[in-house]
């Protein structure tokens, strides 16, 4: 098996890469009967020099691999024909930005694995880079609220070298009294807690949320059924909620009242109720002064929202009362980071993450043999038709 590295060609950049070059190097004493080539790159974060100080071969052309292995989706124009491709693809939920993506992808009968679809006999996902999309996330929380309150300043974690630096910033961060909602769990809201965690900002339970005060800065970390209650009053049950959201409402205005910071890490289900709409955001009740939405789903259950931001230009205002985009600093205007490519921002640190969960979970399988299936069941499509657990995508595909 003769494995490439691709360089990633999507624009705006990412320096990311799914393979450091010592997770190569490790790769290569692990395996001896493979190849593995490195397609040369001037953006990555890792250049062609550390890979071949890791005994990697640099090359040009990788239309003599077998395996493509990439982290964006590959442009149309640079797909070849008959290869195995392993990549984010954003095909799966129907994405109508990539369908003419997918109708290429099937008209060279690509063999395409999509690292979002790979998972466990649970249904657990294998691989992400959601843990850093909320170590992020979180420092851009605090980044934000620092230039909003004019009491500290943090360097942008895109400026930091790596994960080291930039939590050496987090001791610049200088709260007084500040109450804090964390949401979201699994890779992304753990990423969250790690930094609450370095800044050192204690966690209290939600009855003592809204019902005490306090002298330091603390934080609640609210799951699904702590911000989601029937309408008609009767017990929550989880299940129920996720088979049938439109029973039941959000409560997270409970909590918003006493808060100062969101930072929003939850994963958002079709159907279910908003966690708060423009309409809550104009109430007397609405203190939140900076919201964090990693989830950045736009214009949907963060009234506040409504697009998303970038690396270069992380901050935007939103003005509940005009509901539109405003100046951030103006007093009564929420402080929003949306930007939708977090972990870009820490691409060493991220990538080695996701080379070491490569490793362990996926090159055994790849290499050795696929006995549960796990790449089969991710194989969105192969000789030129979908497979069978991406059969839904049909419609999509045929433009319906």
């Amino acid at each position: 098996m003769r494995i490439g590295l691709l360089k990633e060609e999507k624009r705006p950049v990412d320096e990311r890469v799914v393979l450091t070059p010592h997770q190569c190097k490790v790769l290569k004493s692990i395996y001896t009967n493979i190849d593995l080539v490195v397609m040369s790159s001037d953006i990555r974060c890792f250049s062609d020099d550390l890979y071949r100080n890791a005994g990697i071969e640099i090359v040009n052309d990788i239309s003599n691999c077998d395996v493509l292995l990439g982290v964006k989706e590959v442009p149309k124009k640079l797909l070849i024909p008959n290869k195995r491709y392993f990549y984010f693809s954003h095909t799966i939920k129907k994405q109508q930005y990539n369908r003419e993506l997918l109708l290429k992808i099937l008209e060279l009968h690509i063999n395409m694995v999509d690292y979002e679809a790979l998972k466990d006999a649970q249904g657990k996902r294998l691989l992400g880079f959601g843990r850093y999309a909320g170590i992020v996330g979180a420092y851009n929380a605090f980044l934000t609220y620092g230039l909003k309150s004019g009491i500290y300043k943090l360097k942008p974690a895109n400026k930091c070298c790596d994960r080291v630096e930039m939590e050496g910033e987090i001791e610049k961060i200088n709260l007084k009294y500040e109450q804090i909602i964390v949401t979201g769990n699994g890779r992304v809201g753990n990423g969250i807690i790690e930094i609450m965690k370095k800044a050192n900002i204690r966690e209290v339970s939600k009855e003592d949320f809204v019902s005490k005060t306090f002298e330091e800065a603390v934080f609640v970390h609210l799951n699904t059924m702590d911000y989601n209650v029937r309408i008609d009053g009767s017990e929550s049950v989880k299940s129920e909620f996720y088979n049938n959201p439109e029973l039941y409402k959000s409560s997270f205005m409970d909590y918003a009242k006493y808060a100062d910071i969101f930072i929003a890490g939850h994963y958002y289900g079709s159907g279910s109720p908003y966690l708060f709409t423009r309409e809550d955001a104009r109430s007397e009740a609405f203190n939140l002064k900076v919201i964090a939405d990693i989830s950045c789903d736009i214009d949907g259950p963060v009234a506040s929202t409504i697009r998303p931001s970038t690396i270069n230009n992380p901050i935007y205002g939103y003005n509940p009362e005009t509901e539109a985009e405003d100046n951030f600093m103006k007093n009564g205007v929420v402080a929003v980071m949306a930007v939708d490519n977090l972990p870009c921002e820490l691409p060493k640190d991220a990538s080695e993450y996701f080379g070491n969960e490569m490793l362990e979970k996926i090159f055994p399988i790849l290499i050795n043999g696929d006995n549960d299936q796990i790449i089969a069941h991710a194989t969105i499509c192969k000789n030129g038709d979908l497979t069978p657990n991406f059969e839904y995508l049909r419609d999509y595909v045929n433009g319906n």
